[in-house]
């Protein structure tokens, strides 16, 4: 049975999580500018999105628009990279068929287990409630480097957009990872996506065993 994240624990897990983390905030320098993606025009959004909004409305309203781009500072760069590594490490990965018996299935892993999409929905409602804009912080469904369907969560900044994935602690820009973009959440309504790829048609993120960590490198930049 699927429940509803109980986000005071998760909250006191963060926190818990992010005061054994060493301070690095004077000294952390940021990352190297990236660039912006360009979306070729808007669409109705994923079907694992779709059914998401089913079981978890509030995770999907189309608030109050404020800022569309995240003021990247020392400070902020560190909780983004403590909250990235914090979701890698604590969430245990297993695919959707394998966690509820379907191919594609986006929860928040409130049972400690999921797959691509479920660690990316977790960043950006953490991220969300640390402080950092929603509409700065996109669903975004890509082809990885193996042609399989792959969900991360982009950064949009005042640097470029930057790329939270739960196959690495690294985050980079999103031109360096080597993916085939196809869509992501509009910043003005995240229940409208935006393509990225004029020729690619709607494709399902479970990839067929989502348990291959740290494919793209070991260390933050």
């Amino acid at each position: 049975m699927k429940t509803k994240l109980n986000f005071s624990f998760v909250l006191i897990s963060v926190f818990f999580a992010l005061s054994i983390i060493p301070s690095r905030a004077g000294t952390l320098s940021l990352p190297t500018i990236s660039t912006s993606a360009m979306p070729h025009g808007t669409l109705s959004g994923p079907f694992g999105w779709r059914d998401f909004c089913q079981k978890y409305s509030d995770e999907c309203i189309a608030k109050n628009i404020g800022s569309t781009s995240i003021n990247l500072t020392s400070e902020v760069w560190q909780t983004i990279r403590q909250i990235n590594e914090w979701v890698n490490h604590t969430i245990q990965p297993v695919s959707d068929y394998d966690h509820w018996g379907v191919p594609e299935s986006w929860d928040i892993p409130t049972d400690g287990k999921g797959d691509c999409e479920d660690y990316a929905l977790l960043k950006r409602q953490t991220l969300t409630h640390l402080g950092l804009p929603t509409a700065a912080l996109l669903m975004t469904v890509v082809y990885n480097r193996r042609h399989e369907g792959h969900a991360i969560l982009t950064l949009v900044t005042d640097r470029g957009d930057y790329i939270l994935d739960n196959q690495t602690d690294t985050i980079m820009g999103w031109k360096q990872t080597g993916y085939r973009f196809i869509e992501r959440q509009s910043s003005g309504n995240p229940n409208i996506w935006v393509r990225l790829d004029d020729n690619a048609d709607e494709i399902v993120v479970s990839s067929r065993k989502d348990t291959d960590r740290k494919i793209l490198g070991q260390s933050d930049q």
